[in-house]
């Protein structure tokens, strides 16, 4: 199967973004990507580098929505299982969001971040509502693919759970500035997460400079053995194709060893802590 991870850099102007995508979108069909995935609020510019103030729902979109309908017909048209992240609203609240759309077009359903940081520049808790919806697999087109959403990515807990459920492909929609993270530990952590699970992970990360930060890019995929098999530039848009073979991951050290012989009936008290 054929991926592709979209980064590109975003304007203040969503439609403009939104059009780039689509632009992007289709030329990585006709190289024929089966999948395709976008960072973090690929479409507008990311919000919590400022705290909010006031009410932000204004800034949000429901699932289905306009950006939804647009990809949607898009997925339809060539096929292709389509992973989008969006500033949802939903009965009021606000959550940072992935829906996934199956290659006929579908809605499968949608992913929200379930963990939520606030530090310097990533404000993210005074505009996301904590998400409600555990750690879905989507059984799609061409596998079953979870999602993790940026900073959901540190919970070794939330990783397994995508593991546990039957995942082969854990897609991170990121928004990850330059110098954010230790030289290393940034692919370091998905090249574990990958290994000690037995999935494919391929990362997504926005890029540009915006008024906070200056987004790196640099987005990559691993195999279930912990390998980095394709990396984006760092600095730049670019549409990064990886072809990966999802019948891996049955042979993977996880999925014949580590799964066999965990001990889930030992950990329960010690995750509730």
């Amino acid at each position: 199967m054929k991926i592709a991870l979209i980064q590109q850099h975003a304007s203040q102007n969503k439609r403009e973004n939104t059009e780039r995508a689509v632009g992007a979108y289709r030329r990585a069909a006709s190289e024929g990507a089966q999948l395709i995935c976008f960072a973090e609020l690929a479409f507008e510019p990311f919000y919590p580098q400022k705290r909010a103030e006031g009410d932000v729902t204004h800034l949000a979109e429901t699932i289905p929505g306009a950006i939804t309908d647009i990809f949607t017909k898009l997925a339809k048209q060539y096929g292709v299982v389509t992973i989008l992240n969006l500033f949802e609203k939903e009965n009021g609240l606000t959550y940072d969001t992935s829906p996934v759309i199956d290659a006929d077009g579908s809605l499968l359903g949608k992913t929200r971040m379930m963990h939520i940081p606030d530090y310097e520049y990533f404000h993210e808790k005074t505009y996301y509502t904590t998400g409600n919806t555990g750690a879905p697999v989507y059984d799609t087109a061409v596998g079953k693919i979870g999602v993790a959403i940026c900073y959901d990515r540190h919970y070794p807990e939330y990783m397994r759970a995508l593991a546990v459920a039957g995942a082969e492909l854990v897609i991170i929609p990121q928004a990850g500035a330059a110098g954010e993270w230790p030289d290393g530990l940034y692919e370091a952590e998905m090249q574990v997460a990958a290994f000690q699970n037995g999935y494919f992970t391929a990362l997504c990360n926005r890029v540009g400079t915006e008024d906070k930060l200056d987004f790196s890019g640099e987005s990559f995929v691993c195999s279930p053995e912990g390998v980095v098999l394709a990396r984006a530039a760092s600095g730049k848009d670019e549409i990064l194709l990886c072809d990966i073979d999802l019948d891996f991951v049955k042979h993977s050290h996880a999925r014949r060893l580590f799964m066999e012989d965990r001990r889930p009936e030992l950990y329960a008290n010690w995750l509730s802590k």
